[in-house]
């Protein structure tokens, strides 16, 4: 009961609560921006009706085996184009980090350098260099390379703040046991920082996920390149199938986004039911 008083009058005393006349206004500001949305969602709802966008020929396309093979293939190249930047951007995030973490400060000091050069370069602008310098002929390896460099010096960054958020004194007690750096690192900070790193890098791999569609800019055929080519046909007299293109190309983004969420939301509940099990018998 005193811990509800307190609470109850430290947010008495940090906000007033609204009067009559108050909450009479944020009714009337609601109901305001919801007309406002609903009025904007009408306009856009019936432009997109006056141009025939929801005619169900334009759904005709999709009925063809060729049209739902290239989406299955430019689902597939997406596919391996993530796996691919995600293996290397998590390899070269985990070098960079450790380069960064280094006592030599040379070597640190070239981290520091590589990890904010390509963490401020535009995405965009590094593939489509990568694609026009070196691999006109390969787009995927442009774009694959584009998004190991910048999202490994991203990856580099979350596993230098995970290891640095382990107690010092986890460090100093291994280094008073005689242990080397790498053995500190390798046994001591790195698997207790794994526990905390896991969903932001699991969370940032949910980004290189969907900056694969910057591939559709250098001609590599992943899926919204596919998409784009899809909805540039157009289908008898009905016009060209963009909102059709769009409703299937755009929830199988949302559905791998979503499964990748997930598994971070399912290793970080599974780290701290662990986390809660090792406490509970070392007490």
């Amino acid at each position: 009961m005193s811990s509800l008083f307190t609470r109850s009058a430290t947010a008495g005393v940090l906000y007033d609560a609204p009067g009559p006349r108050a909450r009479a206004r944020y009714r009337l500001f609601g109901a305001l921006s919801l007309a406002g949305i609903a009025a904007l969602l009408w306009y856009v709802i019936a432009s997109l009706a006056g141009n025939g966008q929801f005619d169900s020929q334009l759904w005709e396309a999709f009925e063809y085996s060729t049209v739902q093979q290239r989406i299955v293939d430019g689902l597939l190249a997406t596919l391996e184009a993530f796996a691919l930047a995600a293996v290397l951007s998590l390899a070269l995030g985990a070098l960079l980090a450790a380069g960064r973490l280094s006592d030599h400060r040379s070597v640190r000091w070239a981290a520091t350098t590589f990890v904010q050069f390509f963490r401020a370069m535009p995405l965009l602008i590094l593939i489509v260099a990568l694609y026009y310098a070196f691999f006109a002929k390969e787009p995927m390896w442009a774009l694959v390379l584009g998004l190991t460099l910048y999202n490994g010096s991203v990856q580099a960054e979350i596993i230098r703040t995970g290891v640095n958020a382990v107690p010092r004194g986890q460090g100093e007690a291994a280094y008073a046991l005689g242990l080397r750096k790498t053995q500190v690192m390798t046994t001591i900070l790195v698997p207790q920082a794994v526990r905390s790193m896991l969903p932001s890098m699991i969370g940032q791999l949910v980004v290189t996920l969907k900056d694969t569609s910057l591939g559709f800019i250098i001609t590599y055929h992943e899926l919204l390149f596919v998409g784009k080519a899809i909805a540039s046909q157009p289908i008898n007299a009905a016009g060209f199938p963009y909102i059709p293109v769009v409703l299937v190309i755009g929830p199988i983004y949302i559905a791998m986004c979503l499964l990748l969420t997930a598994l971070a939301r399912w290793i970080e509940a599974r780290g701290r039911r662990g986390a809660n099990r090792r406490t509970s018998a070392a007490a």
